[in-house]
C-alpha cells in the first residue's frame, strides 16, 4: 500500500510538470518570436528635365503601409550636361554623362540587390516639346537610354515621357508626403494616418513647363482638371494644371524673341531684364529653335545668325515686357479664369513652391515665408544692379543663371499674382523651399510612391526561439509523458478501488 501511494504522488508530479512545461514552451514560442524585416528595397528614378537630368535613389522597408511604401531619399546626383532633349542630333552621346551618377548608385545599393532594383526614367516638358516637334528624334533619344540600361545590372522598367498633369500630381504627392500629411508616427512609433490634416498645394517651376496642384474647396466643380490619387488607402481629388512653354527657360526664350521683334535693329537689342552692362551674343537658333517661339520667327530666320543682347537693368520696363508673355484677357476678367483662358478654382490653403521658384528666391536672398511687399522691393533692388555688382551679391555665381534671375523674379510675380490669383494676403500662405529633411521636393518621389503601390510587399520572416523540429519533438514527448502519467494514475485508482471491494474471509479455528 505504501508503494502504491508513492507511485501515485510521483505520477501526479510528472503529470503536473508535463502540463506546466507544455504551456510554458508554447507561451515562450509564441511571445518571444522575433519578426525579422525582409530588409530594405530600393528604387531609382531619373528625372529627365528640360535643362538637366537628376538621378534619385529611394529606399523603403520591404513590408508596406496600406499598400504604399514608406520611402526616403538616400542619394541625389545631378548628371553633367544639358537635359536629354538636347541630344536629339546625337542620342549616342547620352551614355557617358550618365556613367558618373550610375557608379555612385551602384556603390550605394548593396550588390546582391542590384538585379531586383527597378529603374524608372520620367522625361518632362523638354521631351514633350521635342516629341511634338520631331517624334522620331524623341524616340531615338528614349531608345538610346533603353540600350544604355540594358548593360546595367538593374531592372530597367522603361523610359517614358510623363504628361503635364502627371508631373503636377506627382509633385503634389511629394510635397504632402514629406510634410507628413499622409502618414505620421504616433507615440508607439507606428505609422498612422493623421487625423483631419489639411493637404498642401504644390507649385513647381521647371525649365519648359510650370504646374499648380491643390485640393479645391469643391472638387466636383472642375471635374476635367481633377485627378484622383489613392495613397495609403485614402482617395484624394487633386486639381492640377500644367502650362507648357511657361517654364523659366522657355518663357525667357519667348521674351528674347519678342524683344528682337520689337527692336528695329536685328543685330543689337536692348534687354531691360538683363543686368546693366551685361552683353550676350546668342544665335537665333538658341531662342527661335524651340516650338514655343516658332510662331515668332522672322521671315529672314537664319539659325546661326548672332544677336547681341545688351542689358539695361530697367525693372519697370522689364515688368512691362514680362507681362506681355501672358494673356490675362482671354476670359474677360472672370475670377475663375485668370490666365490664358484656363479655368482654375480659387487657390485654397497653404502652398509649397519649389524647383525654379525656390532657386530664384534664393538668389534674391529670400526663403521660406515672406510678404509680397518684401518680394517686390527685393526684386526691384536686384533688377537695378549692374553686372559687376551682381557677382558679389549671389551666393553661387553662374553666368547663365545670374543674367536671368531678374527676368525669373518678374515672371514669377506675374505667374503667381496675375496667373494664379495670389494676393498680398494669400501670398503669405506660400512657402518657398527646396527640400524637407534630406529629401528634395520634386515630382520624382511622388512618382516612386505611386509606383510602390504596384511593387508587392515581401512577407515578414519570423524567427522563433526554438527550431520548429525541436519545438514539435518536445511537445510530443511532454504530451506523451503527461498521457502516460494520466493512464498510470487511472490504473492506480482502479487497482486501489478493486482492493477495497474484496470481502474479508475470517478463518474460524474449530478445536478438534
Amino acid at each position: 500500500r505504501m508503494l502504491t501511494r508513492t507511485s501515485s504522488v510521483v505520477a501526479q508530479v510528472f503529470l503536473l510538470l508535463s502540463i506546466v512545461l507544455v504551456i510554458a514552451i508554447a507561451v515562450i514560442q509564441i511571445n518571444q518570436q522575433q519578426i525579422l524585416s525582409p530588409g530594405l528595397k530600393y528604387g531609382i528614378v531619373l528625372d529627365a528635365g528640360s535643362s538637366r537630368t537628376t538621378v534619385y535613389v529611394y529606399e523603403w522597408p520591404a513590408e508596406k503601409e496600406n499598400n504604399t511604401g514608406v520611402v526616403s531619399q538616400t542619394l541625389k546626383c545631378n548628371v553633367k550636361g544639358p537635359g536629354i532633349s538636347s541630344y536629339e542630333n546625337s542620342p549616342g552621346a547620352l551614355a557617358k554623362p550618365l556613367d558618373d551618377c550610375l557608379n555612385k548608385v551602384k556603390e550605394r545599393i548593396p550588390v546582391h540587390l542590384h538585379k531586383n532594383t527597378s529603374v524608372y526614367l520620367g522625361a518632362t516638358a523638354g521631351m514633350r516639346l521635342l516629341r511634338l516637334q520631331n517624334e522620331s528624334a524623341a524616340n531615338e533619344v528614349l531608345a538610346s537610354i533603353q540600350n544604355y540600361f540594358r548593360a546595367q545590372p538593374f531592372e530597367f522598367r522603361g523610359a517614358q515621357i510623363i504628361t503635364g498633369p502627371e508631373e503636377g500630381v506627382y509633385g503634389w504627392i511629394t510635397a504632402n508626403y514629406l510634410m507628413g500629411n499622409f502618414l505620421e508616427r504616433n507615440l508607439w512609433r507606428t505609422w498612422v494616418h493623421p487625423y483631419r490634416k489639411e493637404t498642401t498645394g504644390a507649385l513647381d517651376l521647371g525649365g519648359a513647363s510650370t504646374q499648380i496642384s491643390f485640393i479645391p474647396e469643391d472638387p466636383d466643380e472642375h471635374f476635367n482638371s481633377t485627378l484622383q490619387v489613392k495613397l495609403y488607402g485614402y482617395n484624394y481629388n487633386v486639381y492640377t494644371h500644367s502650362y507648357q512653354c511657361y517654364g523659366r527657360d522657355e518663357a525667357e526664350k519667348r521674351l528674347l524673341a519678342l524683344l528682337l521683334q520689337k527692336s528695329n535693329a536685328s543685330a543689337n537689342v536692348d534687354n531691360p531684364c538683363y543686368p546693366r552692362n551685361y552683353n550676350a551674343a546668342l544665335t537665333m537658333k538658341y531662342f527661335f529653335g524651340s516650338l514655343c517661339t516658332q510662331s515668332l520667327r522672322p521671315a529672314n530666320y537664319h539659325p546661326n545668325q548672332l544677336v547681341n543682347f545688351h542689358g539695361t537693368g530697367d525693372p519697370g520696363l522689364c515688368q512691362e515686357m514680362v507681362s506681355s508673355l501672358f494673356n490675362f484677357t482671354a476670359c474677360r476678367d472672370r475670377e475663375d479664369c485668370p490666365c490664358n483662358g484656363i479655368h482654375q478654382p480659387k487657390a485654397k490653403g497653404n502652398f509649397v513652391a519649389f524647383s525654379g521658384f525656390y532657386y530664384t528666391m534664393n538668389a534674391l536672398n529670400l526663403s521660406g515665408h515672406f510678404s509680397l511687399d518684401d518680394f517686390n522691393s527685393s526684386m526691384w533692388f536686384f533688377c537695378s544692379q549692374s553686372w559687376a555688382q551682381l557677382q558679389f551679391m549671389l551666393p553661387k555665381f553662374e553666368e547663365i543663371y545670374a543674367r536671368s534671375y531678374c527676368f525669373s523674379a518678374n515672371f514669377i510675380y506675374y505667374l503667381l499674382v496675375h496667373g494664379y490669383n495670389f494676393n498680398a494676403e494669400t501670398w503669405a500662405q506660400i512657402h518657398f523651399q527646396r527640400e524637407v529633411g534630406n529629401s528634395s521636393i520634386a515630382w520624382s518621389l511622388g512618382y516612386m510612391l505611386s509606383l510602390t503601390n504596384m511593387i508587392p510587399a515581401e512577407g515578414k520572416l519570423i524567427q522563433l526561439p526554438l527550431k520548429p523540429s525541436l519545438f514539435a519533438g518536445l511537445l510530443v514527448f511532454l504530451t506523451a509523458m503527461a498521457l502516460l502519467c494520466l493512464l498510470f494514475l487511472v490504473y492506480l485508482c482502479i487497482v486501489s478501488h478493486h482492493q477495497k471491494n474484496i470481502p474479508h474471509v475470517e478463518h474460524v479455528f474449530i478445536p478438534e
